[in-house]
């Protein structure tokens, strides 16, 4: 079992940065927690240009964070370089594919960890440990250096203990990232089918705040997830397709399915998913008059064991917010049960000052509880 797939021998008082290990860093190799990647790597010639903040912030890089394989995939079960331990409950799934990422902000071995979301990634980690974290909006956060999946999705973003760790994330990522003074939000509570000890907690939250919510409707949602999740893969092939012509046995079973389930989509069903996918940004872009922040769970159920996978990839509050393309974050909320739910907090696009303001103070909200 391993949290990171490299670690560093660090000094001095800056603060302590994990970064997953699809990010360049100059004179390391990208691995992307795959086998057929790492045989092939030589040392990143330059880092990653979202290191460049942490870096000129005298950020220590602790180590380089475990992920399910090439981002692909949800329970950051890992058959190259072991699975993060979920510090829950180790019989649990970490979550992918930042699953390292959590890990480490969880036990304390990172201040901060920069983790990639593309359907999910940074939430649904973050929603199966306990922890918080940032889903950016798409091109907020420049990728050069970043191994790709689905670029049309992919996203990097922070992860932390709390909602301030959250903040110094985006202060690094994006030097002179300024938080919203804002207090008071007009929220929009969107209901999945979810299990009722999460559903009753964030309702608990939410009144625990003087925000004027009220239940909204999302037209299209379920049609969102389906659509994202037929685009992502389909980007997934063209992405990683050669790899699997060259190296096929040195890539998980799991994820060589999902890639080929990318290369299997007709043109019809993918030019069909376009069209969700400009009528969904249209709901949301009317939804965001109305209202500033929409609430839904991160997951609508609690993590499963390790061989979960299934039940996680139907339980995810995730993928229409990649298909539309704005920030989101993921925070928990404590239940009446023996683990915590996640609350997942939606924004419009460039919204995340308005968003982690939200975020701090329900964050405050929660802890009267």
């Amino acid at each position: 079992m391993s949290t990171f797939i490299t670690r560093f021998d660090t000094s001095g008082h800056g603060v302590r940065l994990a970064v997953k290990d699809l990010i360049d860093m100059e004179g390391v190799p990208t691995t992307a927690g795959c086998r057929a990647v790492a045989n092939e790597a030589t040392p990143a010639p330059r880092d990653a240009a979202c290191l460049h903040g942490a870096r000129a912030a005298g950020a220590r890089i602790v180590g380089r964070t475990n992920l399910h394989e090439l981002a692909l995939g949800v329970t950051g079960v890992n058959p190259w370089y072991g699975t993060p331990v979920n510090p829950l409950d180790p019989r649990l799934v970490p979550g992918g594919s930042s699953s390292g990422s959590a890990v480490a902000v969880a036990t304390f071995e990172a201040d901060i960890a920069y983790g990639s979301d593309t359907g999910g990634s940074v939430r649904i980690p973050a929603a199966c440990c306990g922890t918080a974290g940032l889903k950016t909006t798409w091109g907020r956060v420049p990728l050069e250096g970043v191994w790709p999946l689905s670029p049309s999705f992919d996203t990097v973003g922070p992860m932390a203990r709390d909602m301030r760790g959250l903040v110094l994330g985006m202060e690094l990522l994006e030097p002179g990232f300024t938080v919203s003074d804002r207090a008071r939000f007009r929220v929009g509570r969107f209901r999945v089918d979810a299990a009722p000890l999460i559903d009753a907690a964030i309702d608990r939250a939410l009144a625990a705040t003087e925000w004027d919510v009220g239940d909204i409707e999302l037209p299209r949602w379920h049609e969102a997830t389906a659509s994202a999740g037929l685009l992502l893969v389909a980007e997934a092939w063209e992405t990683d397709g050669e790899l699997v012509a060259r190296r096929p046995g040195e890539i998980g079973a799991d994820v060589v399915g999902r890639l080929k389930l990318g290369a299997s989509l007709d043109a019809r069903g993918l030019a069909s998913a376009q069209v969700v996918q400009q009528e969904w940004g249209a709901v949301l872009d009317e939804m965001f008059q109305r209202v500033d922040v929409i609430v839904t769970p991160t997951l609508t159920v609690f993590p499963p064991g390790l061989d979960g996978g299934e039940e996680l990839l139907m339980a995810r509050c995730t993928l229409p917010v990649n298909l539309a393309g704005v920030p989101a974050l993921a925070l928990p909320v404590p239940t009446s049960g023996a683990l915590p739910g996640s609350v997942q907090l939606i924004g419009p696009r460039y919204s995340e000052e308005m968003l982690l303001a939200a975020g701090l103070v329900l964050e405050s909200a929660i802890s009267t509880l």
